[in-house]
């Protein structure tokens, strides 16, 4: 068995040691070289979305396998989405979920069920605090729009966010998300049964990803998507459809920096009295002036407190 010359190719599904690699030359089933499969990193070793280096496997004629490749690196990550997931001893490390992501689209259901704002904003925060374009979807829109959900798609919209809203049932806005995927690396997140794999199915007819109905008991949907994978679409983009994530943290930020994932506050950050103004205490804080006159919303400026508070921990 010989080996070829070494070549890029990004990683497109992943599990159980095997993975599942896309480059100029076709797709590879391909495993970690042994010397590299030694090495520890907090963030793991491999990720969704991972541009890795890659040697083909030449094998002798006649002779086939379910391996055609191995893997030798690991390029450089530009971004990378990432939960909380429990460590040894009961300490709580970092999960990367999709490498080398472009734009986050956060689907929430307008109900059925209910939206969770509060990890939208979470999220949101997440993509900006590492220069990640974001879209939300809200879907289901067919059920209708409380006045509640109503007002925050609007506070979304004003703060400068875009939003698309969507029902795989009407069609409304599968075009508009189909153009907002066209040409980048997408990952679409939420929490489970707000109709991701529905609304993917819906703008790329063949995928044909698994979906599940909703709970009625509890009103959370079943996990279906299982492993993460990237699904090329024929508009030239990709987009990644993860497992339903409920447990999300902004991984080694400044709480200084945080304030920057809240974009509505950035026009009033630099009129603050003082340059390390936390936003919460001091006076003279131009957030703080803002949030009183309207201009910032008062849930926002809350999510963004429990953000501060878990930074602080």
């Amino acid at each position: 068995m010989t080996e070829s010359e070494a070549f890029e190719g990004r990683v497109i599904r992943a599990q159980s040691g095997f993975y599942i690699v896309e480059s100029e030359h076709g797709t590879h089933t391909a495993v970690l070289r042994g010397r590299f499969k030694k090495e520890r990193r907090s963030e793991g070793l491999i990720a969704l979305g991972d541009r890795v280096l890659l040697r083909r496997l030449e094998l002798p004629e006649g002779e086939s396998g379910k391996v055609d490749a191995v893997i030798d690196d690991v390029l450089p990550r530009e971004s990378a989405l990432m939960r909380r997931a429990p460590g040894p001893k009961g300490v709580w490390a970092q999960d990367v979920v999709v490498a080398n992501v472009d734009q986050l689209v956060p689907v929430f259901a307008a109900r059925s069920p209910d939206p969770h704002f509060g990890m939208l904003d979470r999220f949101l925060a997440l993509a900006a605090i590492d220069a990640i374009d974001s879209l939300i979807v809200i879907n289901k829109v067919d059920l209708g729009l409380s006045a509640e959900v109503t007002h925050e798609i609007e506070t979304y919209r004003r703060a400068g966010y875009r939003v698309i809203l969507a029902s795989t049932r009407s069609g409304e806005g599968i075009d508009a998300l189909r153009d907002a995927l066209s040409g980048c690396v997408s990952a679409v997140v939420g929490p489970s049964g707000v109709g991701k794999s529905s609304l993917l199915n819906a703008v790329e007819p063949g995928l044909d990803i698994r979906v599940a109905e909703i709970s009625q008991a509890v009103q959370k949907g079943r996990h279906t998507t299982r492993v993460g994978e990237l699904h090329r679409l024929r508009s030239g983009g990709l987009v990644a459809d993860t497992p339903g994530l409920r447990e999300l943290a902004v991984w080694q930020v400044d709480p200084g920096e945080l304030e920057w994932a809240f974009i509505e506050f950035r026009p009033f950050i630099n009129t603050c009295r003082f340059y390390d103004c936390t936003h919460v205490h001091e006076p003279g804080c131009a957030v703080k002036e803002a949030l009183e006159r309207g201009e910032i919303d008062s849930r926002r400026y809350d999510s963004y407190l429990r953000l501060l508070g878990d930074e602080s921990n």
